[in-house]
């Protein structure tokens, strides 16, 4: 039997090289991690992740040909593979039989062995993923699954081996593709801009997080070994139930324990809802105020789904979660807060107090559910202003409370543009372009302006469901971005916001720590230090940013993370960078905060200076140790 995406392989020419055993084993061992990244992202979503992890591996070990062999004449096109016909045969392989893992299973022919589930190599009481990637990594994944296996393998063929079309076509034929011209098509509906993402850790199945299996299942089949034989009766024939099918609880994974408390929080008729004034007179101000908004908040199918999902993920689903986030199911009822159709897909947004969590899934049903959850403990009212609804084309859509009077879009880096109204209408904001898909050149940096009767704020998406707040000023009194003075501030180094993207942020704060006079009378540099808080208060990261009189950027002088430097505990902070005058001369320039008292440099570059500025004739390339002494007599060291 052959499939019309899978042609028969044709019969090697006489022309083509000779592999054998040792030659193939060589390439396998030695490029292993990217033949096995290749049938990952070949091989169809649908699997799930865990057996697309194990499949890949098995896939990759079976590779290997019998005896001898004829390998294509496909040139590898990368370092270290260049003309090497042992990882041409290899890779040519492992992309056959990724292509006819992702045949349907017929009763008029036997399954191919890359159909079945691998026997080699088995992970027991574990479920294996690779590690999540940001914003751009899921979007590619999402777009992925909808192609063809083949149009998959063209695509990667592209981005990850960096082959021409005609290296492509020729391997996809080697490999059995009845349509090259097809899978090439559908390759093209992803942009090539995308390429660079296929070497994340997102599709590395060799760099792997692992999680338990359903512990209360095992738990259960432990003591069912004592029991009656129509007790395991019962649960082989649950256990044999199909896996493609979606049950009541559409992508959530089998329910093998009856906890009464855990049953209640997937009740929809017990999810909380707050009255749409319960804000105006409550004493908090937070997500627990918000009322329940949407279209579909009366459809108790879709509401079970996305409580089910949330208890007990199946691994169709794509789970992501802010670092340091737990993402357990609810302790009880939680609060619904949304429920309603997103651009193409259906989106439910819970609250359990300490999280977010956002159930989505494509309005023609249930396959390609997503799960993401957000930590939002101790938010407060400008905090909690605003929650992504959606993301789609590169524009994310927002869902803002009910105190949010006017929404707007703004290029931080242009201060003195005005602001696009976004509405919002029912809550829900017009789409804007998100900052953190962007990719290739920071040209703009768009931030989302709410303005309330408390005054208006400005939040970046850094791609998580709660958009970070923006504030500028000296730790301790730090004051919102909004003003004409703190966009300025901002302007210069919105670009460097992308060192935060998918790190938990709650806040970044810029400040201008120091103005420093440059020698030869060249004028004035600034220094700014931007710290950005997480929501877990683990793990910020701190960024010194030196620029000169003109610079439309700042430049990265020093960075750190898990630094108290510029936060309320310690508002310190010291930074150097190596600068070169008009004239040609290179100095060691470096600059600590309000409160320094003397500089001093060592190792490549040596000099000392009263106050809190430092400026010293320097060697390109030379490397120095800083040191500052505080007012207070503590030594403080130079970020980084």
């Amino acid at each position: 039997m052959q499939s019309q995406d899978v042609a028969p392989r044709p019969a090697p020419s006489s022309a083509e090289p000779v592999v054998d055993v040792e030659q193939a084993e060589a390439a396998l061992v030695e490029h292993y991690p990217r033949l096995v990244r290749l049938a990952y992202l070949v091989l169809p979503p649908s699997l799930g992740r865990n057996r697309r992890v194990v499949t890949a591996h098995a896939l990759v070990q079976r590779a290997l040909p019998r005896g001898k062999a004829s390998a294509p004449l496909i040139p590898a096109q990368s370092k270290g593979r260049d003309g090497d016909p042992g990882y041409a045969f290899v890779r040519l392989q492992v992309l056959r039989t990724a292509l006819e893992a992702g045949l349907p299973l017929r009763f008029t022919a036997w399954p191919r062995r890359s159909q079945l589930p691998p026997l080699l190599p088995q992970v027991w009481g574990l479920r294996l993923f690779p590690r999540s990637g940001g914003a751009d990594e899921l979007a590619l994944d999402q777009r992925l699954s909808t192609l063809s296996g083949p149009g998959r393998a063209a695509y990667v063929l592209r981005g990850l081996e960096r082959l021409p079309d005609g290296d492509v076509r020729a391997i996809l034929t080697a490999a059995g593709c009845a349509d090259v011209d097809e899978a090439l098509n559908e390759a093209d509906e992803i942009p090539a801009a995308h390429h660079p993402h296929l070497d994340s850790p997102e599709f590395d199945p060799c760099s792997l997080h692992a999680r338990p299996t359903d512990l209360m299942r095992r738990r259960q089949h432990t003591r069912a070994a004592l029991a009656a034989a129509a007790a395991l009766a019962v649960c082989g024939a649950l256990l044999a139930l199909p896996g493609g099918g979606w049950g009541p609880d559409g992508a959530a994974a089998p329910a093998y324990a009856q906890n009464p408390a855990a049953e209640a929080a997937l009740d929809p008729a017990k999810l909380l809802r707050v009255p749409p004034t319960a804000w105006q007179s409550s004493a908090r101000t937070d997500f627990s105020v918000w009322p329940a908004r949407g279209d579909l908040t009366g459809d108790k199918p879709l509401l079970r789904r996305a409580l089910a999902v949330w208890a007990r993920p199946s691994e169709h689903v794509q789970v992501s979660a802010t670092p340091d986030t737990p993402s357990g199911g609810p302790a009880g009822p939680p609060q619904l807060l949304y429920a309603g159709d997103v651009d193409s897909a259906r989106v439910v947004i819970l609250y359990d107090g300490l999280r977010i969590a956002r159930y989505a899934e494509p309005k023609d049903g249930t396959k390609g559910a997503a799960l993401d959850f957000a930590r939002v403990d101790g938010a407060d009212r400008t905090e909690a202003s605003a929650l992504v609804l959606g993301r789609a084309d590169g524009n994310v859509r927002y869902l803002t409370a009910p105190w949010v009077t006017r929404a707007a879009e703004r290029d931080l880096l242009k201060p003195g543009a005005g602001a696009m109204d976004l509405g919002p209408t029912g809550g829900i904001t017009s789409p804007l372009a998100s900052a953190a898909q962007q990719t290739g050149s920071c040209a703009s940096w768009n931030v989302l302006e709410l303005t309330d009767d408390t005054g208006t704020h400005l939040l970046t998406d850094l791609g998580e469901l709660v958009p970070a707040r923006l504030t500028t000023g000296r730790p301790g009194a730090k004051r919102d971005s909004s003003g004409a003075e703190g966009l300025r501030v901002w302007a210069p180094y919105a670009c460097s916001l992308s060192a935060m993207r998918s790190a938990g942020v709650r806040g970044v704060n810029a400040w201008t720590y120091a103005a420093q006079a440059l020698p030869e009378a060249n004028g004035s540099a600034d220094w700014v230090c931007t710290r950005a808080e997480t929501w877990s208060g683990a793990g910020p990261r701190v960024l010194a940013q030196f620029r000169t009189p003109g610079g439309t950027y700042g430049a990265v002088a020093a960075k750190a993370e898990n630094s108290p430097a510029c936060g309320t505990k310690d508002p310190h902070v010291l930074a150097g960078v190596l600068w070169k005058s008009e004239a040609g001369h290179w100095y060691l320039l470096a600059a600590g905060s309000e409160g320094t008292a003397s500089i001093g440099a060592s190792g490549g570059v040596t000099g000392s200076a009263q106050g809190k500025s430092l400026v010293v004739r320097a060697r390109p390339g030379a490397q120095a140790e800083l040191k500052a002494t505080l007012t207070d007599g503590r030594v403080l060291s130079g970020l980084g």
